[in-house]
């Protein structure tokens, strides 16, 4: 049975049943932390402490509360995406000029729907409705790189200024990086079908006529979804960042990536790009690190890489572009975030 059909047709209805459920999610955020101490320190009577009883609460609590900050955050901005289609995307970028056009579809790759399973199909229609390859790259970087998950958990984690700066970042990155590879030519570089593939009959946006239950509708199913898709990655990375908050010495970190070793940015974009995980299985892993004093800057490039530069949207496009432009993505798409890294240990130190 869909959710749908639990929903109430009136708009008092519709409106009470919101408000019930975001009644109920916020109880269940502010009892998030209440229950796993007087479980684990009351019931089990363990050693607050302890190592063994900080890395378990760690991982209960961030896992309930990574998990209900998905929920939400899914859920609010799907139904506020549906709005916005990605075939309205591709004709607003079509016949845009570099530039403008890499600055637009920088702003349109955070807003609408995408996925590194779409890269490939997204690329091809981007180019054949007209779009330049700098500015279809510039979409391509940055509807990954600053996607709504990333910002809210920012935003709950570290608050406002760290996630305008991630933001703001993100986008620029997108931009500039999309503006190189399209002043380096390298349309000679992706694959000749790509340019024979003509659009078919004209742009279909069917977004338009969904009702308002039809997109909760599509809110809960892309929650259960994503959440189907990402939760081993979800708890690889919580138990990750359980096991450094409770176990790793306070300096061990800092001694290598902290503020006195000049090549850390560097080294931890370089791990970070063969890593697959994407922003919420990176979280907590971003936030155990910075507990143990890595600054801002080398985390957000670390975060930047995975999400960014992830192995299996790379082999998908692979399939468009030719190695040296693959290549050549990476590196600009890496340069950029490793000075993005830079600036901001100088910026939020």
């Amino acid at each position: 049975m869909s959710v749908v059909e639990h929903i109430p047709t009136t708009t008092r209805g519709r409106l009470a049943t919101v408000v019930a459920v975001a009644a109920a999610w916020a109880g269940l955020y502010w009892l998030n932390g209440q229950v796993w101490d007087r479980l684990l320190d009351d019931l089990l009577g363990l050693d607050p402490d302890a190592r063994v009883t900080e890395s378990l609460h760690f991982f209960l609590f961030d896992t309930v509360k990574i998990a209900l900050l998905l929920t939400g955050i899914i859920f609010v901005i799907t139904v506020a995406r549906s709005y916005m289609s990605v075939e309205r995307t591709r004709a607003l970028l079509g016949g845009r000029r570099e530039g403008v056009g890499n600055v637009m579809a920088a702003g349109l790759g955070v807003v609408t729907p995408f996925c590194s399973c779409s890269a490939v199909p997204a690329f091809i229609g981007f180019v054949a409705a007209g779009v330049p390859i700098g500015v279809t790259l510039s979409f391509l970087i940055a509807s990954p790189l600053v996607n709504e998950v990333a910002i809210g958990l920012l935003l709950t984690m570290f608050g406002f200024e760290v996630t305008l700066a991630y933001v703001g970042a993100g986008v620029s990155v997108a931009i500039v990086a999309g503006w190189v590879l399209g002043r380096l030519g390298v349309e000679r570089w992706v694959e000749p079908f790509v340019f024979e593939t003509r659009l078919g009959g004209q742009l279909v946006d069917d977004t338009a006529a969904l009702t308002f239950n039809q997109r909760l509708q599509m809110g809960a199913e892309e929650v259960a979804s994503i959440l189907r898709r990402i939760w081993p990655y979800l708890l690889v990375g919580i138990g990750l960042g359980a096991v450094i908050h409770g176990w790793a010495p306070e300096d061990l970190f800092t001694r290598y990536a902290g503020p006195g070793n000049p090549f850390a940015v560097l080294v931890a974009v370089l791990i970070g790009i063969p890593l697959y995980s994407n922003a919420a299985g990176i979280m907590p892993l971003v936030v155990a690190l910075h507990d143990k004093g890595l600054p801002m800057g080398t985390l957000l490039a670390f975060m930047m890489a995975v999400v960014a530069l992830s192995l299996p949207e790379l082999i998908l496009l692979r399939r468009v572009l030719r190695v040296p432009l693959l290549v050549t993505y990476v590196a600009v798409v890496a340069a950029g975030i490793v000075a993005v890294g830079y600036l901001f240990n100088l910026l939020l130190a």
